[in-house]
Formats: structure tokens, sequence, C-alpha cells
């Protein structure tokens, strides 16, 4: 499989949040963002540049969204993940679109990695 421009990148920040409706407001008056409804428990947000999302699937994490990598071979990226010491906390999941798997690094930050369907 040929690497693409995006592989093993950050691709997206999600943040877990009480209130997705009270999120949307505050950001698209604060910033113009827009928004792409995926149900009751996921917003996706566009700021122009960069993607990402609001959920209420995880507990809110102040002071942290959660980043998400991109990677072609998500099986090679969760190998290469455990080989460097990192810690699986999620396994590969799939969700409309793509899977994913979270890990937590040496420090304890939690993030995740995706791929399309």
């Amino acid at each position: 499989m040929a690497a693409t421009g995006d592989n093993r990148r950050i691709d997206y920040v999600e943040f877990n949040v009480s209130n997705i409706e009270a999120c949307k407001a505050f950001y698209g008056r604060a910033f113009g963002w827009t928004f792409t409804d995926y149900g009751p428990e996921y917003c996706e947000f566009d700021d122009g540049r960069l993607k990402g999302g609001f959920t209420t699937l995880g507990n809110p994490r102040p002071g942290g969204p959660l980043v998400i990598l991109y990677a072609d071979d998500l099986e090679a990226a969760l190998s290469s993940v455990e080989a460097a010491g990192g810690t699986i906390v999620k396994p590969i999941t799939g969700f409309p679109g793509g899977r994913r798997f979270h890990f937590s690094d040496p420090d304890g930050y939690e993030l995740a990695v995706w791929t399309k369907a």
C-alpha cells in the first residue's frame, strides 16, 4: 500500500463535551466555525482549515481535547505504537466511515489513530 501525504500526521481534534449544542453555539459565535451533525452524540466542526468533532460518548476532559492521527494502515500503526512503548487504551473499533484505536503515550496522554473504512 502506497502511503498518502496524510499518513501518520495529526488529522483531527476531538472534544468530549457535555452539551454539543452549547459547544456549537459557542464556537460558531466566537470563531465562525461551521458544523455537520452525525446524530445526537456527534458533531463535526470545520474552522476553515482543520476539522474536528464534539462528542458526548466520552467524559469531558477539561484542558485537553483528543488529538487524532491518520494512518493508511491502522494495524501497522497500532504495532508501531506498542513497539514504541505506548499502551493501547481502546482496541480497534469501527465507526461510520472508518476505524480507530486509542493509546496512551509514556506520559499518559491519550491520543487516537484512525483510518478510512
